[in-house]
């Protein structure tokens, strides 16, 4: 954990000195112009670790701005050193003449214009829901057809605002559900944001059951203080145990953040119903399938949240996003319904998923 640590951290140094280097280079004009675009790319990355250091020393809604200004300079950084990146490769394969990243107004609107509509379309993607709808055929007994909506990676916060949490709580009653399930990090990294906004005043509007489980997120911001948000809510917080309703035998697993978590196999021994698996982390996939599970839902990988760091989660994971099958088993990884973070999403989506079970 520490050597990766000290990794990420001296390859985000190189990165911070390889785009600084080139932002001197391609800005034209004398060397205080030049110095001005790096105090301001240096100041921007200042605003983007801020909230980190003062989320609280400050009020909660300066904190939200802060997060809303500053973020967003970890997705344009990394844009920005696949520019440079690409536009080296391309003066060294001579594609590109070397005039274009030297003292070029050319090259530096074309860099920062195509970093910038990027962020634009990312941020106009990220406003876009998706709906993913997936049908459950059982020879178990139900006591009706049922509808579940379910969704991962809130993330309520100071990123996501009462009023975002009020538009998604409407998506969810318009699917007239009887249950809505709720699989870990619904909330970000601190409690005291959404207890101070009365986010759990929203939960209230649903008129059916919602059942949740904790996300390494819920450990972030203290495991036993969310209780208290929980209850406030009316969710049903399953940490490690099991819930029945109409016929679904719904077990809950504690976030692998708690290394004493029970075992799935004993969770899931003497279950009859059709039975839906809520684990955060989409690790080790196959003990579902071992355990006899009808259905598992997870979520936490956001699929990278944006490329090329979706590339990454397809390698760490079985699978980092969208439906899969071991067996009998079925399963659904999520991308995640909210973001942490700067709102952005490319090679990725934010989405909720309708469940239709039946016989």
């Amino acid at each position: 954990m520490r050597a990766g640590f000290i990794y990420i951290l001296a390859l985000f140094a190189l990165t911070l000195a390889y785009v600084i280097w080139h932002l001197w280079r391609i800005v034209p004009g004398a060397w205080p112009v030049k110095a001005a675009v790096v105090a301001a790319y240096i100041l921007w990355m200042a605003l983007a670790f801020s909230p980190f250091f003062l989320r609280g020393h400050l009020p909660g809604q300066a904190v939200s701005v802060l997060y809303g200004v500053g973020l967003p300079w970890l997705v344009a950084h990394v844009y920005l050193a696949l520019a440079f990146i690409l536009a080296d490769a391309a003066v060294i394969c001579r594609i590109l003449p070397k005039a274009y990243i030297s003292s070029s107004c050319a090259g530096s609107l074309a860099v920062f214009g195509v970093v910038a509509l990027t962020m634009v379309a990312g941020g106009l993607h990220y406003r876009h829901k998706y709906r993913e709808e997936i049908s459950l055929q059982t020879d178990k007994p139900l006591s009706r057809p049922l509808t579940v909506v379910a969704a991962s990676d809130l993330h309520l916060g100071y990123s996501i605002g009462r009023d975002e949490l009020a538009g998604w709580i409407d998506r969810f009653i318009a699917e007239s559900p009887d249950l809505v399930l709720l699989c870990g990090d619904v909330i970000d990294i601190q409690l005291k944001p959404v207890l101070e906004g009365g986010y759990a005043e929203e939960f209230h509007r649903l008129k059916c059951p919602v059942i949740a489980v904790p996300g390494n997120h819920e450990y972030i911001a203290g495991i036993r203080d969310v209780h208290q948000f929980f209850d406030e809510a009316g969710i049903t917080l399953l940490r490690d145990s099991v819930a029945h309703f109409d016929g679904l035998d719904i077990i809950g697993r504690d976030d692998r953040s708690n290394p004493g978590r029970e075992a799935l196999s004993e969770l899931a021994d003497s279950l009859g119903g059709f039975t839906i698996l809520l684990d955060h982390q989409p690790f080790n996939l196959e003990e579902a399938e071992q355990a006899g599970i009808d259905f598992q839902f997870s979520g936490h990988t956001h699929r990278g949240q944006f490329w090329p760091l979706s590339i990454v989660t397809d390698i760490m994971y079985e699978k980092s996003w969208g439906h899969h099958r071991r067996g009998a088993t079925r399963y659904y990884v999520s991308s995640g319904l909210g973001i942490w973070g700067p709102k952005v999403r490319i090679g990725s989506r934010s989405e909720y998923v309708v469940l239709h079970i039946g016989n």
